[in-house]
């Protein structure tokens, strides 16, 4: 039966206001700091994946939950003038929606969220009839919403039950804990693994650092899913549990990179979907990610799919 969606993305979606670059110590004792930049973009791990995919080309449906404010308006203006779907996007009277500050310093950034809505966020906001109308579903913000959380592994089982392929970002952990207890079922039911260079270090329980990253992205791939590791200017790799794909970084000239590894998701996920192998698929991803630092924000810059296989077309073409 033919699929309404191609991508349902459950998860965060706020305003991000985005400043810097920081150049000296944040000073409290009501000082006040001048810096060379300040933008507000729509932010959120699943939002901006939600937005690159669109923008390559997907189908794409979204659900979660934002606050009946200004906030919650113009997240869902902003998805849905990027042609994302929001009739899954549920509406809270009681909960703000949440808001992001990432003060960013040369490539690095802080980042400050005051969570409203996402304690909230469950896998009850999810329609079942998105479950079976859409070929593959993606959750980002794993940690930050805890009731999904305890029940995404219920809902990844009946949608690949239902035939869909299904990923996961689970971007950081900000209490620290990791808990593999709560991630374990997920794995089982998940496709697509998509970690930064730290967050797989920490999924898997060893050391942060370069000399763990194979031995940790092995390690989860033994739960089942295919875990494609983002690892900065470094670029990437993917790892099945058998074999092993690499790809090199992409050379830009970086503006902002907030954003950048849930670009790379949608990189992925878009390639999969259209039928490349998982090594073509991380190539894609890498210049989706690379593409979406050249403006401030992660979804104003974001590559078509042509934009993408053309600027990658260009690099292999100079490194021929």
């Amino acid at each position: 039966m033919p699929r309404s969606f191609d991508l349902l993305v459950i998860g965060d979606a706020n305003p991000d206001v985005i400043v810097g670059p920081l150049t000296k110590p944040l000073a409290f004792d009501q000082r006040e700091l001048l810096l060379d930049s300040g933008t507000m973009t729509l932010g959120g791990s699943a939002a901006i994946t939600a937005c690159g995919a669109a923008r390559l080309g997907l189908r794409v449906a979204f659900a979660g939950r934002v606050g009946n404010d200004d906030a919650g308006r113009y997240v869902r203006d902003r998805l849905a003038a990027r042609g994302v779907d929001i009739d899954a996007l549920q509406i809270d009277d009681t909960l703000p929606t949440p808001l992001t500050v990432c003060v960013t310093r040369d490539e690095d950034r802080a980042i400050l969220t005051s969570p409203g809505t996402l304690a909230a966020i469950s896998t009850d906001d999810v329609p079942e009839r998105l479950l079976s109308s859409a070929r593959h579903i993606h959750a980002g913000s794993f940690f930050l919403m805890p009731r999904l959380a305890a029940r995404l592994a219920g809902l990844f089982g009946a949608a690949r039950d239902a035939g869909a392929t299904t990923s996961l970002d689970t971007n950081d952990d900000p209490s620290g804990r990791w808990d593999p207890w709560v991630l374990a079922p997920v794995l089982e039911h998940t496709s697509v693994l998509l970690p930064n260079a730290y967050e797989v270090c920490r999924l898997a329980g060893v050391d942060p650092g370069p000399a763990h990253l194979s031995r940790a992205a092995r390690s989860l791939a033994g739960h089942g899913p295919l875990v494609a590791v983002k690892n900065g200017a470094d670029g990437a790799f993917c790892d099945d549990g058998t074999a092993v794909h690499t790809t090199t970084g992409i050379p830009v000239r970086p503006r902002d990179t907030v954003g950048a590894g849930d670009s790379f998701d949608a990189g992925f996920i878009t390639a999969l979907l259209n039928g490349s192998s998982a090594g073509d698929a991380l190539e894609v991803a890498a210049v989706c990610g690379a593409l979406s630092t050249r403006r401030p924000g992660g979804t104003d810059s974001q590559p078509t799919w042509d934009e993408a296989l053309s600027h990658l077309d260009l690099q292999k073409g100079q490194a021929s």
